[in-house]
């Protein structure tokens, strides 16, 4: 009899230790269930490359009687607008290359004269290319020939250039064509891309050869609240042609860049324009070299090379 009890108390016992190690091993089992993964706890990464992150840096390249503005954007990406003469071409890339490029994200070319796109063909079979722009105007040139093969031989597509066009959009920074505003033009510099770039409260607008009938289908397509900047690129590299009085009341800069050649044939930039431009602070590639503005939306940095 005894023998028996002790027998039950047994099975007894041995049933307790196994519900109690089952209850333990469910618990264990549930747990992480019960615990977001850890990848669900961990704040998302900062994107880095979003505007109002970085700095705009504007590179005013001195390629003598001619055009090239090279744009690092806040956001991580490169526009390009125009790329000089035909032998600046590799002086063009070799700057390019020296400041960390890979990709050109938006290129514009202005209008089709030599000394805005005469690099350009060398540019397009160095880099990768994305959004290319052109005005709707064709030159009877090698020039003009050279880059429209170089475009083809990449698979680009051109997007025409006119006003109202967006190249970049997005809270704090933005890039937008302001001209041309018609469909055909007596004169080639008329048919210049306009681009006015802004991030936070500082803005560049970039004139290409544009002459007084575009600056005044500006002013009464845009307006002149549109046309306010901080740093005017002065058009046709400073000819009495561009930057009349009404436009330069306009745009109201504290800094102007003239693009111009030492000892050009053209005289620019004419007189008249610089006595027009007295109290803005102005460089001029012919004297400065190259011009570089560093902004972070409100501070403005200027440096020559």
């Amino acid at each position: 009899m005894r023998n028996r009890k002790l027998f039950i108390l047994l099975c007894l016992l041995i049933a307790v230790l196994v519900i109690a190690g089952c209850s333990k091993t469910k618990q264990t089992v549930t747990q992480p269930a019960e615990t977001p993964p850890a990848e669900q706890t961990t704040p998302p990464k900062t994107d880095t490359s979003t505007p109002g992150s970085g700095e705009l840096k504007v590179h005013f390249i001195d390629v003598g009687q001619a055009d090239c503005i090279f744009i690092q954007l806040p956001n991580a990406q490169n526009l390009l607008i125009d790329a000089g003469n035909n032998d600046d071409g590799q002086a063009v890339v070799d700057y390019l290359s020296q400041s960390g490029v890979s990709q050109i994200d938006y290129l514009v070319g202005t209008h089709p004269h030599e000394d805005h796109i005469g690099g350009m063909d060398t540019v397009f079979n160095t880099f990768n290319t994305g959004k290319v722009y052109l005005p709707k105007a064709t030159n009877n040139t090698r020039t003009f020939e050279d880059v429209l093969k170089a475009i083809k031989a990449r698979g680009l597509t051109v997007t025409p250039a006119k006003a109202g066009v967006q190249l970049v959009a997005s809270e704090g920074l933005s890039a937008v064509m302001l001209a041309p505003n018609a469909a055909s033009y007596e004169d080639l510099n008329n048919y210049s891309a306009v681009v006015k770039v802004s991030f936070g409260q500082v803005s560049f607008l970039f004139t290409g050869d544009a002459e007084e009938k575009s600056e005044m289908e500006m002013l009464a397509g845009s307006g002149a609240a549109t046309l306010k900047a901080d740093v005017l690129k002065v058009g046709h590299h400073g000819s009495h042609t561009s930057t009349s009085p009404a436009f330069l009341r306009a745009v109201s800069p504290q800094y102007a860049v003239i693009s111009a050649g030492a000892g050009n044939d053209y005289g620019h930039p004419h007189r008249e324009i610089l006595q027009r431009l007295s109290g803005i602070k102005v460089y001029r590639t012919d004297l400065d070299g190259t011009v570089v503005f560093t902004t972070n939306g409100q501070a403005v940095n200027v440096e020559t090379r």
